[in-house]
């Protein structure tokens, strides 16, 4: 199931999330981070933007969120999405139903534009998002430092 979601939920998005962060070179974030931050970026993060969660035998499975892109009031209208997914659980449909469900909420709000931010090489989110109409806005070399080498980025755009 997917719903929007919950403080309570903090927990298993930490889990989640701090996997890809010291695993992995999708998010450029070095350190973990602790249960009361990912409370604080919810309670932030939903008062003006979609954050929803899939469920399944009341265990998270992933998520998926929209937040602001750029601080100056000119860009409101554009927002950076991103979905994790638990590191086992890739490969199941998960990520199309959240992205499916994440651009409806999207459309029910105030947003233009939506970018996502893919660390190279990441094919199967490039794959995700491609599949949804996303497209290529630009490509930046060697702009994040993590693990011990620079990693490239693409950003992609979709005009809703």
């Amino acid at each position: 199931m997917i719903r929007n979601v919950r403080i309570e939920d903090a927990k298993e998005i930490v889990d989640i999330y701090n996997y890809y962060i010291l695993n992995s070179n999708v998010t450029f974030e070095i350190d973990s981070i602790d249960l009361e931050e990912m409370e604080k970026r919810i309670m932030e993060n939903i008062k003006s933007n979609p954050w929803i969660v899939y469920e399944e035998n009341n265990k998270i499975l992933g998520y998926a969120y929209v937040g602001e892109w750029k601080s100056r009031v000119a860009f409101r209208f554009a927002k950076e999405m991103s979905v994790y997914l638990d590191v086992n659980l890739r490969g199941r449909g998960i990520g199309t139903k959240l992205m499916e469900k994440l651009l409806a909420e999207c459309k029910k709000c105030d947003i233009h534009t939506l970018i996502s931010i893919i660390t190279m090489p990441n094919d199967t989110s490039l794959a995700l998002h491609k599949k949804f109409g996303f497209e290529k806005a630009g490509y930046f070399k060697e702009v994040g430092f993590k693990g011990e080498k620079w990693l490239d980025v693409i950003y992609l755009q979709l005009l809703m």
